[in-house]
This record gives C-alpha cells, sequence and structure tokens, in this order.
C-alpha cells in the first residue's frame, strides 16, 4: 500500500474498533455472467463468481472471485459506508486490491470514493497498476449512475491518467425464480478496447445468503 492507503487503512481500523460497533453481519453471494465485462473491458466469456462479505455498523470487508481468461481474478476490499438520516444521501470510503492467480493481468489496487442521492450516484477509483515488468501506471475511473423506479438503469464510465477510454451501459434488473437477474447492454469505444469499440449484450444471475 502507498501512504494513502495507509492513512485509509488506519482510519478505517478506529472505527471499526471504536465502542460503537455492533450489529455485525455476515453475507455470502454467488453469481454468473454469460460474459464478464468490468468497466467496460472484457475478462472472460461465461463466468461464475462468489464472494464474502462482512459489516458492521458501517465498516465492511470481503472478498470476491471470478473466472477470468486463465484462471481466477481475486479481489479483497474493505471500506466505511453511511447515510443521512433520511437516507437519501449515502457515502463510501474504500480500498480495493484486483489479483490474479495466473498470468492474465497484473496487481490493480485503488482508494474508492462515492456519493449517492436518492437514484444517482457518482463513483471514483484512484488507482496504480503494477504493469508485470513495465512502470507502475496511474489511473483514475470515475462513473456516474441512474436506478429508474422500473428496475431500469443506465451508467456512463471513463477512464483518465495513464488508461483512457469510456463506455456506456444500459440494464434491467429484476426477480427471476428467487435469483436477481440482469439484462445489460455495454458499448465501450475505440480508445478503451481497440479500433472499432465493441458492444456486449449480457445475461447475469446472482444469489446472496444472509448469515446469524
Amino acid at each position: 500500500m502507498n501512504n494513502n492507503e495507509n492513512i485509509l487503512f488506519s482510519i478505517l481500523l478506529i472505527l471499526l474498533f471504536s465502542p460503537h460497533q455492533l450489529n455485525a453481519e455476515t453475507s455470502a453471494n454467488v453469481g454468473y455472467e454469460s460474459e464478464y465485462i468490468f468497466r467496460g473491458i472484457a475478462q472472460e466469456k461465461s463466468s461464475a463468481s462468489a464472494g464474502l462479505d462482512y459489516s458492521s455498523n458501517g465498516f465492511y470487508a470481503g472478498t470476491w472471485a471470478a473466472q477470468v481468461t486463465e484462471g481466477l481474478e481475486v479481489d479483497g476490499f474493505f471500506g466505511y459506508s453511511g447515510s443521512d438520516e433520511s437516507g437519501d444521501f449515502t457515502y463510501n470510503l474504500g480500498f480495493t486490491g484486483y489479483y490474479y492467480t495466473d498470468d492474465f493481468d497484473d496487481t490493480y489496487e485503488e482508494i474508492n470514493l462515492g456519493f449517492c442521492y436518492s437514484s444517482f450516484c457518482l463513483d471514483g477509483a484512484f488507482g496504480d497498476y503494477e504493469n508485470f515488468d513495465g512502470p507502475t501506471l496511474d489511473y483514475t475511473f470515475v462513473s456516474a449512475s441512474y436506478v429508474f423506479e422500473n428496475g431500469l438503469y443506465v451508467t456512463y464510465g471513463d477512464f483518465s491518467q495513464d488508461a483512457a477510454g469510456s463506455y456506456i451501459e444500459f440494464g434491467y434488473g429484476f426477480t427471476v425464480a428467487e435469483l436477481d437477474a440482469t439484462i445489460k447492454y455495454i458499448s465501450s469505444d475505440s480508445t478503451l478496447v481497440g479500433p472499432s469499440g465493441d458492444n456486449f449484450l449480457i445475461l447475469s444471475l446472482g444469489k446472496g445468503f444472509s448469515f446469524e
């Protein structure tokens, strides 16, 4: 971790072990996507995933793993989230690391900052990419999302610094046979994925489990 990430980790430890921490909850999730696309970039066709999460009065930590073209992507994350009294305004401050079992990709580590008001969310990620034997690259990723009452949503995401490119995503979330389902269409520009850009139509299914 760099100095900023060490400071963030110290703040989150203080929040976690402060006297008011109660009501801990542990949950798990499993999922499947017909194609795994992350921030507009293809990772794997037909990918299964699983995750484990812990939360306690705003503090959260967890891990998540998914199939990629070579081996597994294994993520670790922690952070703190909260809201105002009405619940209309929410915020999140956290850290996420993306790690790989084979040579599919190298390590990404980032600080995450997010704000939501009602159905509109603005999220930012400020990270480093280890880049195998090359120089470490810095990147910023910003996204804006809006969720409609009928389950439709739209997201726009954009990279800057040593990364570049953008994408737009339209989706519809619903429940079928007690599973959380999403149908989504993603269009990535030529800067992000290559000369002609790319478009994806994806079905995702997921199920969450809570442990007392």
